[in-house]
């Protein structure tokens, strides 16, 4: 649906092509809650024991929209209230509502500061949109004629409710069905014409009627209360006690004239200071005393009449009063019936689809939208859904367009300094404190809120959290995050108010939030991986963005390191090139190694080898760079390098030093030097897992059993030692094992391989469970071997990890062996020979030989433990076994 024109983007330019109109974006959720409250209420008030003068039962009679400063608050509330006074002003979207038309009476009342609204003028509203019922309210009006006079001497009404445009809105009736009020109340009291128009005598003499119980004043005599508040003082506390006699009468109108006011109150944040809420109280009493009507409060807040620990500041508080705008009322949407359901709706952000509509319908012409397409992405993608972004956005395509430039989309990677100061106009100035403070975390909780902002107290925080700006999520680490645009305004966008900070306040602000995470970090129970991710993820954006010394993500570090699990926690790139600070390289180094389990390992190195040149990162993490790149250099098969690498680490005595002994290991497994391999592996230890590299000695020899029996011992070791990545490592390399000795069995190992990597990025492990899996299927025909391996094949080169491919060949060799296949056995062993051309692993060229019994023409010269006549005959043992087991021939 389209508004009225937009008369701010029409004065912005001389094109007069341009339409410039008011989008309203379909907001259909929000009128779908206010239909159900609505019918409800109306069920409600037409029950038999429904009792307006009940002081005392619960109160369901209020619907409260909250959200951020520009989300469209304001726009939802004058979009009800022009659907609810017409059908036709209805948004097509929104679906017919189930009551008479004439039954509501909308009344809409801004409490915006600019405008001015005090008290008086509220409830003089809601008199006088009801003088459309077109008779006095004589209970009512005669209190408030007492009021004015005592208040307004000498100022006629009429002038009161023009100068504040009352009288044009809803005509000059009021003065009339007062004074009507007051006459017929004389003459039932039988005064003499002179003092029948004296409000004074005539209240006077009514009251006393009243407390006489005279026949003359029945009609009044049913309102319990109306001799009290006629002989309490006029002021303007009185004043709000007069919604009462209000709800009385409205309540016994004749039924041609019932109606249902829907009171929508606007702009709620602006009706005063809350550490007073002199305002509030007096607001509150009128809605409490006319549960008649539906109110529908829209503002930034949440409103807070539920709370227990307000009594004493408003009348009417706690959550047996205001079931429905408790934290623990149901959702209205799953019971609408349920006099308890939730009342307080947050207002979400627009979905990408109603930021572009948006902004194609806001500027127009010729019927086309203005903002092309290329730059409607943008500002949606920067807007996260909010609307006043949207308009700011127009603002500025206006802006530049009157400038005499075009428009281009990078025009609007941009940020508005009025997000600002609309987010901060209502907040204390701790709270302020505060949320600058977390604009610098990703998500916080309040004792982490409080410790960044450098407060003793945990007030304003807790405060904070529930502006509609933090959003909640109770299952995470740290419940609370700010909303996305709000938390990049406040923390890039230039700041014009009088308490910003300066580029060191922001800088004190990252050190005390980086110092309390690392706190939380250490007093966190026990080892969580979920937890350590977290506080890496934001530490490690807190340094970098800020230049901060590594401090506690130095062990944070290795811990994550030492799981081998790889999640990725490298935060956002911040477009900066080149590495300036520890915290730049060893967010890289993370980035890098987490990275490697899905780009090709050539680009790990290049990545490590930049981070290692850079000379950034303290000796140990040194360590960690390089002995990760050696690792990668093994796996590209440039043992020269790896080794380099390795024996570099090695001698150094660090952390990494038996791990880096474990990769010489490899590296003289992989050159075909056995015996030292293994006499490596007897001295490494848990630290440089030596029953996992016992087992890829013994496979090789074809002692599949020792093999699967050293990798079972390392998968428990791990498991003892709390390291998950290597548990999952050996068990999908016992796993591989086995898989050529009985495929009956292999299964129950191949699932344990998979259940321990659930959740672990190992991403060459991985691939070895897919090869195992080949290995089980060897020699059948209905398995689709060869072409389950071109695409295993694939995936291999994609990851860049060359021994693998050849584990991948020395299977089919198994395959073609098995099958008895020569032809294809020895374009296998050709292959293997091509690919191992520079000596490491060349021995399994040998070993395809020895599972088709082919003669090796030139042996690789490996050095085997157990001599090469037991390899092959243990190799060729296995696929005699396959044999029989499949019931293949010769």
């Amino acid at each position: 649906m389209t508004g009225g024109r937009d008369l701010r983007a029409l004065f912005s330019t001389n094109d007069r092509s341009v339409q410039a109109a008011e989008a309203f974006t379909n907001r259909q959720t929000q009128w779908e809650t206010v239909a159900a409250a609505l019918t409800q209420h109306l069920h409600h008030v037409a029950s038999p024991g429904f009792d307006p003068e009940d002081l005392e039962a619960p109160r369901s009679h209020v619907l409260v929209f909250h959200g951020v400063g520009g989300i469209g608050k304001t726009t939802l509330s004058r979009t009800l209230e022009a659907a609810l006074a017409d059908a036709g002003h209805r948004p097509t979207q929104w679906g017919a509502p189930g009551w008479p038309a004439d039954r509501i009476l909308p009344v809409r009342i801004d409490l915006a500061r600019s405008v001015g609204t005090d008290f008086e003028q509220i409830v003089l509203t809601v008199r006088a949109a009801l003088t459309k019922v077109g008779r006095p309210l004589p209970a009512f009006d005669l209190a408030l004629r007492r009021y004015w006079e005592a208040n307004h001497p000498g100022e006629p009404l009429e002038e009161y409710l023009r100068r504040a445009g009352l009288g044009s809105r809803f005509g000059q009736a009021l003065p009339q069905q007062m004074q009507s009020a007051l006459a017929d109340v004389a003459q039932a009291l039988m005064l003499p014409g002179t003092i029948g128009s004296v409000v004074g005598q005539v209240t006077g003499a009514l009251i006393g009627a009243l407390r006489e119980r005279r026949q003359t004043v029945r009609a009044l005599a049913g309102c319990a209360r109306l001799a009290d508040l006629l002989e309490a003082e006029p002021d303007l506390d009185t004043l709000s006690f007069y919604p009462h006699l209000l709800a009385w009468e409205l309540a016994r109108l004749p039924e041609g004239k019932k109606v249902v006011p829907v009171i929508l109150l606007d702009t709620f944040e602006d009706i005063g200071d809350r550490t007073r809420r002199d305002l509030e109280r007096l607001i509150q009493r009128t809605v409490w005393l006319l549960p008649n009507a539906f109110w529908v409060i829209t503002g930034r807040s949440r409103l807070q009449w539920a709370d227990p620990a307000l009594q004493g500041q408003l009348d009417y508080t706690g959550p047996a009063a205001w079931p429905g705008l408790a934290h623990t009322a149901v959702p209205a949407a799953r019971t609408p019936t349920h006099t308890g359901a939730a009342r307080q709706v947050l207002i979400g952000d627009f979905s990408p689809e109603d930021c572009d509509d948006y902004l194609a319908r806001r500027l127009t012409r010729d019927g086309q939208p203005l903002i092309g397409e290329p730059i409607r992405q943008i500002i949606t993608a920067r807007s996260h859904g909010l609307p006043l972004y949207l308009d700011l956005s127009v603002a500025r395509f206006l802006e530049l367009r009157r400038s005499g430039r075009t428009p281009q989309p990078a025009d609007f990677d941009h940020d508005f300094p009025a997000l600002v100061s609309r987010t901060l106009s209502d907040l204390t100035p701790d709270e302020r404190h505060v949320l600058r403070s977390v604009s610098l975390l990703d998500a916080f909780d309040v004792p982490l809120a409080t410790r960044a902002a450098g407060l003793a107290h945990e007030g304003p925080a807790q405060r904070l959290t529930e502006r509609p700006f933090v959003r909640d999520n109770p299952f995470s680490l740290w419940p609370f995050h700010l909303h996305g645009l709000i938390r990049s305004a406040v923390r890039n966008a230039e700041d014009t108010t009088d308490d910003r900070w300066t580029e060191t306040d922001w800088q004190q602000a990252a050190q005390r939030a980086f110092t309390a995470l690392g706190e939380q970090h250490q007093a966190a129970p026990g080892p969580d991986r979920l937890l350590l991710i977290a506080f890496l993820r934001q530490g490690l954006r807190l340094a970098r963005d800020h230049r901060l010394d590594l401090g506690w993500l130095t062990p944070a570090a290795w811990t994550y390191v030492g799981d081998s699990v790889w999640e990725p926690l490298a935060p956002p790139d911040t477009g900066s090139t080149g590495l300036d600070t520890a915290a730049d390289a060893l967010v890289e180094l993370l980035s890098a190694l987490a990275r490697r389990q899905h780009q090709h390992r050539s680009h790990t190195v290049d990545r490590l080898t930049t981070v290692i040149d850079s000379r950034l990162l303290p000796d140990d993490l040194q360590d960690m760079a390089l002995y990760y790149r050696a690792k990668a250099h093994r796996d590209l098969g440039d043992s020269p390098a790896s080794r380099a690498g390795m024996q570099a680490v090695a001698d150094g005595q660090g952390r990494l030093a038996p791990a880096a002994r474990r990769g010489l290991a490899h590296l003289a497994r992989m050159a075909g030097d056995f015996p030292t391999a293994l006499a490596t592996a007897y001295t490494l230890g848990w630290e440089g897992r030596h029953h996992r590299v016992e087992g890829d000695i013994w496979w090789p020899h074809g002692d599949m059993d020792r093999a699967a029996a050293a990798y079972a011992t390392a998968r428990d070791e791990a498991e003892h030692h709390g390291v998950t990545g290597e548990r999952g490592n050996s068990q999908a390399h016992r796993a591989f094992a086995l898989s050529f000795t009985d495929p009956d069995v292999v299964d129950d190992e191949l699932a344990l391989a998979e259940q321990l990597l659930a959740g672990v990025d190992l991403r060459a492990t991985t691939l070895i469970t897919h090869i195992a899996a080949l290995a089980r299927d060897a020699g059948r025909t209905d398995a689709d071997v060869d072409d389950r391996a071109q695409v295993l094949r694939t995936e291999i080169r994609t990851a860049g990890v060359a021994y693998l491919e050849l584990a991948l060949d020395l299977t089919l060799a198994f395959h073609h062996a098995v099958r008895a296949d020569h032809e294809q056995a020895a374009a296998t062993v050709a292959r293997i020979q091509a690919n191992t051309i520079g000596g490491d692993y060349a021995y399994y060229a040998d070993i395809a030989c020895y599972m088709a019994n082919l003669t090796v023409q030139e042996t690789a010269g490996a050095q085997w433990v157990d001599g090469a006549d037991v390899v092959r005959a243990r190799w060729r043992d296995l696929v005699l076994t396959r044999r029989t087991h499949l019931e293949v021939g010769p």
